[in-house]
This record gives structure tokens, sequence and C-alpha cells, in this order.
């Protein structure tokens, strides 16, 4: 039998979010820095994503993660994120995933028990990590992010359906709407998850066309690409609960089945990232304070802002973030000579305009 592709890779989850995690069968692509990779993935080589990604090898709510020699001297290894529709700069459950398979499958060497300290090279810079391991597992991964900052506090947007929503827009590795729950009629509960994703695909579309967003020190990255409905949580020691929404096809205003997306099973790290930027430019949320953050299957994160940072006029902060990973499977994907979906499909049952 004859593949004309082989991938290895480990499969993982961070607090219920899935992460593969690519550890060979793809060469390195060119690229002077990590961001070039990616720029590099997504206009020549974007048949990867799709495979790893689609029907039949992935499913609406994967991720996907290509280890890569770094760029950055002084790294322990770089890596490039895939999502369904773009290559996010940086995202804290895929970190959280590849830094977990880095060590438990020995790529990394670290001690059976003992904090191992790990440098990242991401598209959206340096990332430091801790992770802590009790018997050769990853039990603890904390990784200090990019500064992150607000842009848009409170602003108003016209939603069609909805009418007016408040929206605060937010860098937290890419950029994000962030609106709350409860004017729009949501609890954050399982069972609203539909609405959820309607709601939140109507918020990111009319907030990326009225709420102009672009980093000052990389212009490459821009716009609103992902939503974050925000609410009370009722369980002790946490302060917000949230549902990330992470498109799966492009928005049609005429189509209302179009309307699709998945959430982010996890509570999301670079949307907590986003959320405590809009606290802290809020003065709600102080320097060296825990935010607990509660996703929508219950798990948690802890986020924290470690120092005060600028990013061109906007003030800024430098997060980190602890969660867990765990290893659900070791993989090979191939693609067979005849397959007649080498870069995987999609239909419109699950994935809507696609």
């Amino acid at each position: 039998m004859t593949f004309s592709s082989r991938v290895k890779a480990v499969d993982l989850h961070a607090c219920g979010e899935p992460g593969r995690v690519i550890t060979g069968g793809v060469d390195d692509v060119p690229g002077a820095t990590m961001f070039e990779k990616m720029r590099y993935l997504a206009t020549r080589v974007d048949g990867l994503r799709l495979r790893m990604l689609r029907e039949p090898r992935g499913y609406p709510a994967s991720n996907c993660n290509l280890l890569l020699p770094p760029t950055i001297p002084g790294c322990d290894a770089g890596f490039v994120i895939m999502e369904q529709v773009e290559y996010p700069p940086m995202s804290g459950t895929n970190t959280i995933c590849v830094v977990t398979a880095l060590i438990e499958t020995g790529m990394v060497a670290a001690p059976k028990d003992g904090v191992k300290t790990l440098r990242l090279d991401t598209p959206a810079g340096l990332v430091e990590v801790d992770a802590e391991v009790r018997g050769g597992r990853v039990t603890r991964v904390t990784f200090r992010n990019v500064p992150c900052f607000a842009v848009h506090l409170e602003a108003p947007v016209e939603v069609r359906g909805l009418g007016t929503v408040r929206v605060d827009a937010a860098y937290g590795g890419m950029f994000y709407a962030i609106a709350d729950a409860e004017p729009l009629g949501l609890r954050l509960a399982p069972d609203e998850a539909r609405d959820i994703v309607r709601i939140g695909e109507m918020v990111k579309a009319a907030a990326n066309e009225q709420l102009p967003v672009a980093h000052p020190e990389n212009p490459e990255i821009r716009g609103i690409t992902i939503s974050q409905l925000s609410a009370p949580s009722a369980n002790v020691g946490v302060h917000r609960r949230n549902a990330v929404v992470v498109s799966t096809g492009r928005l049609d205003w005429e189509k209302p089945s179009s309307w699709t997306g998945t959430l982010d099973r996890s509570p999301c790290g670079t949307g907590t990232c986003a959320k405590m930027a809009t606290l802290y430019a809020k003065k709600r949320l102080g320097l060296n304070e825990d935010f607990v953050h509660e996703g929508i299957l219950g798990t948690r994160f802890t986020g924290r802002l470690v120092a005060a940072a600028r990013v061109g006029t906007y003030e800024a902060a430098v997060p980190t973030i602890s969660g867990r990973a765990w290893i659900t499977g070791f993989a090979e994907y191939v693609v067979e000579e005849s397959d007649p979906f080498p870069d995987g499909f999609t239909v419109g049952d699950l994935w809507g305009n696609a």
C-alpha cells in the first residue's frame, strides 16, 4: 500500500479542548521568524491544515499544532497553531498541549518530579513556560504570554437582529470581541450551546466590521477573528464564566444557517488573557491578582497579570495562564494515493458555510 503523506501526531486535550501536536512527517518551512513560517504555511501549503482539521481526520472542534525548529536562539521548540479558519498567532490551550506533548514523549528532557522551564517560539513571539511534573506526568503548565491590551471598551456595536450590543475588543494573542451574556438572554449553560454559537458569531462579524483593530508592532495581525461571551459564575472561587466561539465557516447575514462555529471546550487561554486585559483597562483587576476563569464544561484556568507593559500607544499587561492537558492518543495520519479527499472535506450539517 502506497501513501503520499505520513504524519505522526500526539492527540491531547487541555481542560476539554482538543489540541493535536504534529511531531513528525512534515519538513521545516521557509521563514526567518515563526510568524513568517506561519504565513508561508497559510499561503503556500495550507493543505496540511485542511487535511488535519477537516473530516475524515478532524472535526469542527479540532485544533492542530506543527512543531518546527525555533528561530529564536535558546528556545526549546517552535510551533505554528492551526485552526478551522485561521492561523492564530498564539493560543493558550494549544501551548499547554504542546508543552505536555514535548515533555511526556521525551522530546524535551525534564525531571520526573519537579519544574521544567521552557522557552517556546510562537508566531506571536517568545513564550516562557513552567511545567510542573509529577511521576513523569505534566500536572500543571503555566505560560507567560505576550503583552495583552484592550483597544475598545464597551463600544456600541449594531448587530443585525440583536440591536446595540456593548463590546470590548482586546488582544490576548488574537483579537477578541467580548460581550456580556446576560443582556443577550444567555446564562452560558451547555444546553444553550447553539444559541451561544449563533449569537457569538453575529457579534464577532459585526464587531469586525465596526471596530477596526491592528497590532501596533505587527500590522499583519489585524481584525477581530473570535468572540467571547462573559457571565458571572455561581461557583465559589470563580471570578467569571466564559464561552468562546471558534468559527468553522464564513458568516452570511442572509443565510442564518451559516452562523456556525464551535465552543471552545476549555476556559480558553488567550480569551482569558483578553478578558483580563479589559478588566485591567477598566481598573477592575490589578497586577498579581489571581483571576479564575471557568469554561462551558466547568473546567478552569487561573490567570494573573504579572507586569505592566506598553504596546504602541496602548497600556498593556503581561499575563500568565495556568492549566493542564492530557494525552488521548498517538497516531500516524496517512493519505493513500487513491484517496479522493486528500485535504478533507466539509458538509453543511456540521460546518455551515465553510
